[in-house]
């Protein structure tokens, strides 16, 4: 009980500081959270997607096809949903434009705020060495205001500096991992996506052939 109220002291009195790297972590675990939540089971949802549609499209059962992708939840359903409305009558080149077009506007949409990671990441550790050097100067200055010595007059001082360095790094190292995972996860969502893109226009092509378009 004394050490963690010792580090809630230590917190508080270096509020100019630690305040803004506990307003920061908890933005960076509300944007971490709710990108886990966007992007959970996306790529796995576009393969299943398009595994059902390739059947239908490769028949030329187009309608049968859209009806399938009637209302698109998910980035892979929605650019699916532009591929099959165009595969009656579109050529090649045309359906990979609008796959390329539509992943596109998608990927920007999966990247939501991950760039707070990014900025939270950079930011944090110069956050808690401002207060790091601010806490050791207050220390120092309160050494010489008494006109005594010595490391035990400022290790309290000094200790409640670091505080806020420790802080920091740990703020920014939670938010470096997770936005190098999303940014990762993001590119294997956007490589599925396209893989099944150029499944389905292969489909669709070998569909239009099949009915003489």
């Amino acid at each position: 009980m004394q050490t963690q109220f010792s580090i809630i002291a230590m917190i508080m009195q270096g509020w100019y500081a630690t305040y803004p790297l506990l307003l920061i972590s908890v933005v960076c675990v509300t944007v971490i959270i709710e990108r886990v939540w966007s992007l959970w089971g996306v790529d796995a949802r576009a393969t299943r997607t398009a595994d059902g549609l390739i059947g239908p499209l490769s028949q030329g059962k187009f309608d049968e096809a859209l009806a399938r992708v009637k209302n698109p939840r998910s980035a892979g359903e929605r650019i699916f949903h532009e591929l099959v409305a165009e595969a009656a009558v579109a050529d090649r080149a045309r359906l990979e434009g609008v796959d390329e077009e539509r992943r596109f506007a998608e990927l920007w949409q999966l990247r939501g705020l991950i760039w707070v990671l990014a900025t939270s990441g950079a930011s944090a550790p110069f956050i808690g060495l401002f207060g790091t050097v601010v806490g050791i100067l207050a220390a120092f200055q309160s050494m010489a205001i008494m006109g005594t010595g010595g490391f035990s007059v400022v290790a309290a001082g000094i200790s409640e500096a670091l505080i806020s360095t420790a802080m920091g790094l740990a703020v920014a190292i939670i938010a470096v991992i997770f936005y190098n995972y999303f940014s990762q996860k993001i590119e294997r969502i956007n490589a599925t996506i396209h893989i099944c893109a150029a499944r389905l226009i292969d489909a669709a092509l070998k569909g239009q052939s099949n009915h003489g378009n």
